[in-house]
């Protein structure tokens, strides 16, 4: 189970491109300014050095020095205190488990919907299944974005970095939000506004928006 990463003199990310999971790291490395080598990995194409650190062969993968990373969420929680400024998970326990909660709903809801989605294995049916029922998902859930300039909260924050990613694919995943979702649609546009998510896309995922 051991597993030592080649240590290097700066901080790598390996990263799919088009994944919404390496989407929202990004985000985060954006959001705090840290300096990192972003090496691009296409799917069947996965670089020698990544099979070397992880046992997994994944991505995305993340190496620290010393420390390789190679859970989404687990990598967010440790650039979050590795790079305090600016915080993305409040102080307090109770407000931070509540965060943590929220990114657990987040992945359970929306995200097993869109990993079937983009799934080459799933069968016409069940993207169609998932697709509509992400979509009733976020209508349903849009007055919600109403009441804060981010999702639950005054502040941007990691459950911030985990939606975003999928909002951003919504065309491409072929779900339309109607005028009624306007407070989801609105917090859509602000969050794409942002110069640090702006900074965390990849070119494959600037086409995204522009198809």
């Amino acid at each position: 189970m051991g597993v030592t990463a080649n240590k290097r003199s700066s901080m790598a990310f390996f990263s799919d491109p088009r994944d919404h999971y390496c989407h929202r790291v990004r985000i985060v490395l954006a959001e705090k300014g840290v300096t990192v080598d972003v090496i691009n990995v296409e799917p069947g194409d996965h670089p020698q050095e990544l099979a070397e650190n992880n046992p997994y062969n994944s991505v995305p993968t993340l190496l620290d020095r010393d420390l390789v990373l190679y859970e989404s969420s687990i990598m967010m929680e440790y650039l979050d205190e590795r790079f305090p400024h600016p915080p993305l998970l409040p102080v307090y326990p109770v407000a931070r488990a509540n965060s943590r909660l929220l990114m657990y709903r987040v992945q359970r809801d929306w995200c097993r919907l869109v990993d079937v989605i983009v799934d080459p294995k799933s069968s016409s049916a069940e993207v169609t299944r998932a697709r509509k029922e992400l979509r009733e998902s976020l209508i349903g859930v849009a007055p919600v974005f109403a009441e804060m300039p981010f999702f639950m909260s005054e502040e941007f924050s990691l459950v911030d970095c985990c939606i975003a990613p999928i909002l951003w694919r919504l065309p491409e995943l072929g779900v339309e939000l109607p005028k009624q979702a306007k407070p989801l649609l609105d917090y859509m546009e602000r969050i794409f506004q942002r110069e640090g998510f702006i900074a965390s896309l990849s070119a494959a995922e600037r086409d995204m928006k522009a198809n």
